[in-house]
């Protein structure tokens, strides 16, 4: 089979001190998103006393909040390996019906971008998820005919980004569909401290809360941050991230007290002053601090949104106060922007 579009995975209890190893390995290991976790634990438990496979999941949400260590969390409470693969790898019917025939019984399938699986592929995948069954047509044209295999049952993790581009009959089919939100800033502290221990990193307790704070609400970006203020700490100190060491540390690399970096307050800057405040449209935004606009909306945006120094506008984006704030510069005379109330 194609090899390329599959990642066998089996849980070990020994990893490298690397983003797979900072991942949590079980349920109680996982900080945060404590709803999901109590459903996820009711249906594991469930699964493991009726001795069959976990039901189909559906995971939503921005990127780095968890989706991938959820879906090795998974296979690990069931005892089962983690197979992962993307929906854009799945080009074909024929690269899905390979690793689908692969799997064993209880086995855990990991999608992610699930949202991006072609139509061909997904019909494909209905009657897997619904029936355990695999239809496959061989031959062309009126000598072709339809065999149908019988699959292991397992459980398939599906991970998106952009819930609402997931169609209707393939959302209907998950038997859970749970969506993780931003951490705290006590909770990524946690998991800061948690990280600093795997990497064997000496960190004080107002350091760990200075970059949990920093971290946009999002692990991975905690966990990012963490890295770089520990080499900054090898090189420029002994080693030891103090309060004092994780802020230097952040200024070096850029992110300063918000959490925001470079492409942030690019982002604002261009509102605030190219366009005067705005309203400037995505495509154009995007152009001004040489990023795609998929990467603006994505990546950049929500958490400028969610700290009130953008928003979204049907003639396109504005600037607020907190944004003129942020970059000491005075907002525009009366508050209002040009057009917004055209």
């Amino acid at each position: 089979m194609r090899d390329e579009f599959l990642d066998p995975a089996p849980v070990t209890e020994h990893e490298e001190a690397d983003e797979v190893g900072l991942r949590p390995k079980r349920l109680a290991e996982f900080v945060g998103q404590r709803e999901l976790k109590e459903h996820l634990s009711i249906v594991l438990e469930a699964a493991k006393m009726r001795g069959q496979a976990a039901d189909h999941l559906l995971l939503a949400g921005p990127p780095g909040l968890g989706k991938t260590s959820m879906a090795g969390i998974v296979a690990a409470e069931m005892g089962v390996h983690l197979h992962i693969t993307s929906g854009p790898a799945l080009e074909r019917a024929g690269d899905l019906a390979a690793i689908l025939t692969k799997l064993e019984d209880g086995d855990v399938l990991f999608i992610d971008e699930i949202h991006r699986l072609s139509r061909s592929v997904e019909e494909i995948l209905y009657p897997a998820m619904e029936d355990f069954q695999l239809d496959i047509v061989v031959g062309k044209g009126p000598a072709a005919s339809s065999i149908r295999l019988s699959l292991p049952r397992f459980t398939l993790v599906g991970a998106t980004t952009r819930t609402g581009m997931i169609t209707g009959p393939l959302r209907d089919r998950f038997g859970l569909v749970a969506r993780l939100d931003y951490y705290a800033d006590d909770e990524l502290e946690s998991i800061v401290r948690r990280a600093a221990g795997i990497l064997k990193v000496t960190i004080a307790t107002e350091a760990a809360w200075e970059i949990a704070k920093r971290s946009r609400g999002t692990p991975r970006i905690a966990n990012r941050l963490l890295r770089r203020v520990r080499d900054f700490a090898e090189v420029r100190g002994d080693g030891t991230v103090t309060e004092a060491t994780a802020h230097e540390g952040l200024r070096v690399f850029g992110v300063d007290e918000r959490g925001l970096d470079k492409v942030d307050r690019a982002i604002l800057g261009a509102i605030c002053k190219q366009f005067h405040g705005g309203p400037v449209g995505l495509s154009t935004l995007a152009i001004s601090v040489g990023e795609q606009p998929e990467t603006v909306e994505d990546m950049y945006e929500p958490f400028l949104i969610q700290q009130g120094m953008i928003a979204r506008t049907p003639r396109g984006r504005i600037a607020m106060a907190a944004a003129y704030e942020h970059l000491g510069l005075a907002p525009p005379a009366g508050g209002q922007h040009p057009g917004l109330f055209d």
